[in-house]
């Protein structure tokens, strides 16, 4: 009987002894394959995963996994291309709006020297208007372009973001009191200094404040705090909850309203970002709150 148990221990220690080894095996192809997976996705490499593993599932496992890598690049590949070509095709456009453009604001400066009716007058404002609206258009069109290159890179440099933030703000003072909008502006005067890239600081402040000139009713509030938290705010009637979490998508449009926010508001979280900065938008009360931070 003592022998019988004897070797029942036995033969149970040394199947613990294989289910250990074999967990350890398992653990070590399982770190292999996340070095190398990690490895893959980090460099622009061919490479596949390879393990020491004799394991059938392991090496089912390593195989799906480089199938999958395989796909993936491969669908890499195809948006790359798909970009670039992307890219050139809304430079193209850009540069060649700008040809007629240059013509029509020519004409537009040689009548406005004409005797003009009061009625033709009119015209000649809508003409002008529309033609301002597809200049910065096609401006934003060439800034996006640029833009969808994601290894672009900011020179940056130590910036007050209190005194660009003022600057833009003085400079859209006319627009403003032509749409009737009185800013309510709150800046704190402790001086917040970010490394930024100055020029798209300020591109960032006016797509949101370009946004707000062409939607805001009348009531639009700018604040910053001392923790250097940039909140603009107006009224939006014509936007809900649901919709506000869009806003910084391409082309959003605000169906109920037949509005659209081109792509102003997606080029200045692009900026935002690679300023290693945060935007977020929400809303409260019937309120639009864009929110901007820099680290």
């Amino acid at each position: 009987m003592n022998i019988s148990i004897l070797l029942l221990t036995i033969i149970l220690f040394c199947i613990c002894i294989f289910l250990i080894l074999k967990l350890c095996l398992i653990k070590h192809s399982i770190k292999e394959i996340e070095k190398s997976f990690t490895y893959i996705l980090k460099s622009d490499t061919n490479n596949i995963i390879t393990i020491s593993s004799s394991d059938k599932v392991i090496k089912s496992l390593t195989i799906n996994i480089n199938d999958n890598l395989t796909d993936l690049r491969k669908q890499m590949l195809q948006y790359k291309s798909g970009n670039q070509e992307l890219k050139r095709i809304i430079t193209n456009i850009s540069h060649d709006l700008r040809t007629p453009l240059t013509a029509i604001k020519g004409y537009i400066d040689l009548i406005q020297q004409e005797s003009l009716s009061n009625k033709q007058k009119q015209y000649l404002k809508v003409v002008e208007k529309k033609s301002n609206e597809l200049t910065e258009l096609t401006k934003q069109l060439f800034e996006f372009s640029k833009l969808m290159d994601s290894d672009i890179e900011l020179k940056k440099e130590n910036c007050c973001i209190n005194e660009i933030l003022e600057e833009t703000l003085v400079s859209y003072y006319n627009i403003f009191k032509e749409k009737n909008i009185v800013p309510k502006v709150s800046i704190c005067n402790k001086k917040i200094y970010k490394l930024v890239n100055r020029i798209s600081i300020i591109r960032i402040f006016e797509n949101i404040l370009s946004n707000v000139s062409k939607y805001s009713t009348g009531d639009f509030k700018v604040t910053m705090n001392e923790n250097g938290t940039i909140s603009f705010s107006n009224k939006a009637n014509s936007l809900d909850a649901t919709t506000v979490q869009k806003i910084f998508e391409r082309y959003f449009s605000v169906e109920n309203a037949k509005e659209s926010t081109g792509i102003g508001l997606s080029i200045a979280k692009q900026l935002v970002e690679l300023n290693n900065g945060k935007i977020r938008a929400k809303y409260i009360k019937d309120t639009l709150f864009i929110e901007i931070y820099f680290k």
